[in-house]
């Protein structure tokens, strides 16, 4: 079981920073993978980057260059910068994690955050 808490999220102008942080409980060694997600309203949930236990990374095209996905004391921590941000960066950043491999292959994800706010003005 592994329980995930999100924090970080706020208001800010466009072009600005935020750094999101996702302290992750319980059975921490067993993650294999953990991710950032976001939705918006009227829209669906959309992955924004993950990170698995080799380190590789992924992101979304959208936000390739300005987010950085990384984690300090690999599978406690998760954070997300966020950096040049843009009035449709604005939706509800949700962690998740998943200790089985197969299912980070397949991009499952089966814990998750209540997730943190962004809202970015223009």
């Amino acid at each position: 079981q592994v329980h995930l808490v999100e924090s970080g999220g706020g208001s800010v102008q466009s072009g600005g920073s935020l750094r999101l942080s996702c302290a992750a409980t319980g059975d921490t060694y067993k993650i294999d993978c953990m991710g950032w997600f976001r939705q918006a309203p009227g829209k669906e949930r959309e992955g924004v980057a993950t990170w698995d236990e080799n380190g590789r990374t992924t992101y979304a095209d959208s936000v390739k260059g300005r987010f950085t996905i990384s984690t300090d004391n690999p599978r406690n921590t998760l954070y997300l910068q966020m950096n040049s941000l843009k009035p449709e960066d604005t939706a509800l950043y949700l962690c998740a994690a998943e200790v089985k491999t197969q299912n980070c292959r397949a991009g499952r994800f089966g814990s998750w955050g209540q997730g943190t706010q962004v809202t970015v003005s223009s």
